[in-house]
Parts: structure tokens; sequence; C-alpha cells
């Protein structure tokens, strides 16, 4: 075997030196650059009754007067931003940077399992670097770091990405103790963010399947005991055991599995329809079994099991799958939830698909090779350019609402909330317009028909009468 010239293998030790010295920092660079524009929009949706109208997140004392609650840790984190500044642009702020510390946390696992995995030096740091990236500029990510509510999926995945880190470093045997507790600190704050990071230890298992299975299992008994303490202690708090309640009330454990056939598919297809991010898609429920619903089950029974066989031939590809419906799982499987699907039940499955779309990318033979540049900048081009283009909808209510109802004509909450946004705004025809619309595709929907009226009296809450001076209509 002939070796490589001295040159080449000079550029290939320098292009590697380069991409390991760079990898923490470029990820985090791209979000910062890319989304910091975007501080300037305003509240929306959920975040005036979560954040702007919640009394409890508005100090550190009232925070605390509210505890024992739910999601103790994310609500501390609206109450440290509302006392610094209650403005939306801090809590973006914020947003902005757990997302960039996200990325960074994710370029460093990724290369770590590409090394592990049998990659070389470089293409391990390329792909690592080139996921992490696809993961940062996603539009997708938008719901859970532009809109200010959607911290909840993106400060809980970065407990959970740290969690991950520390469990990766405890694999040493030096200190590893330490490292193994920091992963169950993590662990514990990415629940008390969020309660579908229960699901973590089954990723670490995944994370971990080039290890051997039996001793993977043993070093994550105490997260596992850790796991099935803190379901105990939810269940013991009273908000949780009616939410709970009110899911099992929304639609049976049968119908929700045929639904979420559905749901899964549709969200998966948003990874590739960049241009097609939806704040409030109304996806349908499917409460019999019909043919279509039927092909769902069969397809994703199908795929979940083929990558559970093929873990061992087909490492990657069975990675991406099982990644993908893991961090789906807690949202889309079996407990119902009123809404059917949302993009930020994406934000961590994103990794595992990205993660094999950028080993397979750098996997290419040489004479495909010199097409890699040109494929990697076209989609982090395009992957820039939709989220850009995606965060100037949240800049205004109104913006926000008139993108959501053009994308969902048939849905009266998106044209009663388009209608308030028209009202706030002193627009009281086009509210009009708009509640009407929503009168007219929902006959249940009565929201928009007590909105209507208290418009047309000059009484609907929010208005402000100095700065819409004519708040009747005529």
């Amino acid at each position: 075997m002939r070796s490589a010239p001295s040159s080449q293998t000079e550029t290939s030790a320098a292009e590697v030196s380069w991409l390991t010295a760079w990898l923490p920092a470029l990820p985090a660079l791209a979000v910062i650059v890319l989304w910091w524009p975007s501080i300037s929009g305003s509240f929306q949706f959920d975040d005036w009754n979560v954040i702007v109208n919640e009394p409890r997140v508005h100090s550190l004392a009232a925070w605390w007067q509210s505890m024992p609650g739910i999601r103790p840790l994310l609500k501390l984190s609206y109450a440290l931003n509302f006392s610094l500044d209650p403005r939306p642009a801090g809590f973006r702020v914020v947003n902005i940077l757990i997302h960039a510390l996200s990325a960074t946390l994710l370029g460093s696992l990724l290369r770590g399992r590409g090394l592990r995995a049998g990659l070389s030096e470089a293409n391990a740091s390329q792909a690592a670097l080139f996921a992490a990236l696809l993961f940062a500029l996603h539009p997708v990510q938008t719901e859970a770091v532009t809109y200010i509510s959607g911290r909840s999926s993106s400060l809980a995945a970065c407990f959970c990405l740290l969690s991950l880190y520390c469990w990766v470093r405890s694999e040493d045997r030096e200190r590893s103790s330490a490292w193994l507790l920091a992963c169950c600190v993590c662990f514990g704050l990415a629940v008390a963010t969020k309660e579908t990071a229960l699901i973590l230890p089954l990723a670490l298992l995944l994370y971990s399947s080039d290890r051997p299975v039996s001793q993977t299992l043993q070093r994550l008994t105490p997260l596992f005991l850790l796991m099935a303490a803190m379901l105990v202690v939810a269940l013991s708090l009273p908000t949780y055991r009616r939410l709970l309640a009110v899911s099992l009330d929304t639609r049976t454990i049968g119908e929700n599995l045929l639904t979420q056939s559905h749901a899964i598919f549709y969200l998966a297809g948003q990874l590739v329809r960049i241009t097609n991010v939806n704040a409030d898609p109304q996806l349908p429920v499917v409460d019999a079994l019909n043919w279509n619903a039927a092909l769902s089950v069969f397809a994703l029974a199908t795929t979940v099991v083929w990558a559970l066989l093929n873990c061992r031939r087909r490492p990657l590809a069975s990675f991406a799958v099982l990644w993908f419906m893991l961090w789906l799982a807690p949202t889309n499987s079996l407990l119902p939830r009123l809404d059917v699907a949302n993009d930020r039940q994406l934000y961590q499955a994103l990794i595992g698909p990205a993660w094999w779309l950028a080993v397979r990318l750098f996997a290419w033979q040489p004479d495909r090779a010199m097409l890699r540049p040109v494929a990697v900048a076209l989609i982090l081009v395009a992957l820039s350019w939709t989220t850009y283009q995606r965060n100037l909808v949240y800049e205004t209510e109104i913006a926000f609402w008139e993108d959501t109802a053009a994308r969902n004509p048939a849905s009266s909450r998106a044209a009663n909330n388009l209608g308030m946004a028209y009202a706030i705004e002193c627009r009281f025809g086009d509210a009009e317009s708009a509640f009407e619309r929503a009168v007219a595709l929902s006959g249940d929907d009565y929201y928009s028909r007590i909105n209507l009226i208290l418009l047309r009296k000059g009484l609907l809450p929010g208005v402000d009468s100095k700065r819409c001076p004519h708040a009747v209509l005529n």
C-alpha cells in the first residue's frame, strides 16, 4: 500500500485540527447570527397566559410561593427573566443562548459518537459539525426558540444534552462517579423543566448501543431509579393528576395511537418541508380504524422493528429512526393531547435524521466528493433563509396570526386569534371580519361569538380605549 504524500497528510491533519478547534464555536455562532434579529418580536399566543398574565412568574418571591408546582425550573427561568426585564427581547435572548449551548453540546457529542463508530477523525468532525448546524439552523426550531413559550422544549433538551455529555464523560475510569452524579443532576433538572425528559435513560441506552447492553443497563440503574422516583413525585401533585385525567378524557388510547400514526408522518415530513413551518397545524383526529390509519400504523411498526433488528448491521440508520421515534414517544404515542402535534416536538427528534444525513454526505466516494461542498452550502443556505423568513412572522401578533390563519384556513382558533390581534391594533373592521369567519368555521367556538359581540359593543378586553378612541363599531 502506498503512503500518502507528506503534503496531503499535513493538510489533512491541519483540517482536523481546525475542525476540532472550531467545532464548539461554529454552531453557537451560527445560532446567534441567525436568530439575533428576532429579538425585536412580540409576545405570542401562550406567552400571554404563561408569562405576561401569570403573576406567579413575575418575581422570585411569587414563584417560590407557588411551589410545589409543575415544571418548577421552567417557571423559575421565566421569573428570573421577568425580574430582569419583562419585555420579550430579554426572554428571546435567553432562548437564543439556550439553543446556542445545545448546538455546541450536540457537535461535541456527535463527534465522539462518530469516532466510536469507526469514522476517521476528519469525517467524524465534519459530520458532527454539519449535523450540529442542521440542528441549529432548521426552521422547525423556531417554535422552540423564537416562540418564547417554546422554551420548555429547548431548555429541557439543553439539560438532556448536558446529562448525555456527563454520561459520556462518566465512561472514563477517572472521576466516573462524579460525572455519573452530574448526569443524574442534569436529568433531574431536565424533568423539572419538562416532564417529557423522563425518556432520557432510554436515549442514553440508545446512544451507548455500541457498548455491551448488560454493562450499560448496570450503569443506568441510578437513572432508572431516579426516573421512578420522579414519576412518583409527579403523580403525587394534584395538577399532574388533573392533567392526566384531562388527557385520558380527550380521546381513548386506541384512538390516539391511530391519530398519532398520521401525526408522526406529518412531523417527519416537516424535516424536509422547510417552508411549511406551522404554529397551529389542524391535524385530524382518527376515531375509527380505516385503511389509511391501518397502513400508517403498520408502516411505523415495521420501521421500528426493522431499526431494532438492525442496530448492529445498520447502526447509523437504526440510530436515526430510533432516536426520532424515542423523542416523539412522550407526546405522540399513548397519552392524548389537545393539539395532535406541534413542530417544537421535533426539537430533539431532529438530531437522529440530521446525524444520518451528515454521515452519509461525508461518506461520499471520491468521484462525488467534489460535489459535497456545494450540497452542504445549498442545504445550510436554504435552512438559514427559511429560518430568517420564519422569524419575521414573530415580529408582531398580526403577522403571526395572519400566517397561521393562511396556513390553516379551516381553523376557527386561528381566525379568532387573528381577530383579537386586529382589535388590539385598532383595526376593528378587520377584527370583525376575522371573528365572523371564526364563527362560520365552527359553531362550537363560543370564544369568537363572545368576542364578536363584545367588539361591536366596544367592550372587548385588551383593547386600549385611549389608543383606540373609536372602539365601537358603527
